[in-house]
């Protein structure tokens, strides 16, 4: 693990959260994107070395909608940077970690794969792999 790269957290209404955290807590938003494989809108706002990344659900029926409607807006993951994938899957692997399915694109440029929550202490986790382009 390189480091905590983000703190992500489900809203209903990304514009709006943009606006309340920037307003209220002085955090700039940097970069707002769609994934269309996780059917979110996403903003990320740096805070340091790290960002809070807020996550609108497009779908009703995709990941962070059913999240939202099941649990409410909140804290939805935390994703650590690793430097391989592979080898930081293979590992968690060894350990009695359950991914989510294969690696795939995330956002920012990003290779992430999510671990099981009940295989992390119900703590849904991300790890995800910059290319060279998205370190920059």
């Amino acid at each position: 693990m390189k480091r905590l790269d983000h703190i992500a957290i489900a809203v209903r209404d990304l514009d709006a959260a943009v606006d309340t955290l920037s307003r209220a807590l002085g955090l700039e938003c940097t970069h707002q994107e769609t994934v269309a494989g996780e059917q979110v809108r996403t903003a990320f706002l740096p805070v340091g070395e790290t960002h809070l990344e807020l996550l609108e659900s497009t779908h009703p029926e995709g990941p962070v909608g059913r999240f939202v409607e099941k649990r409410g807006e909140g804290i939805h993951h935390l994703c650590f940077e690793v430097e391989d994938l592979d080898q930081a899957l293979a590992r968690c692997r060894e350990q009695g970690l359950t991914p989510l399915g294969d690696p795939r694109a995330g956002a920012r440029g990003t290779r992430v794969v999510f671990l099981h929550p009940r295989s992390a202490h119900g703590v849904l986790i991300e790890l995800c792999e910059r290319s060279r382009e998205s370190r920059t």
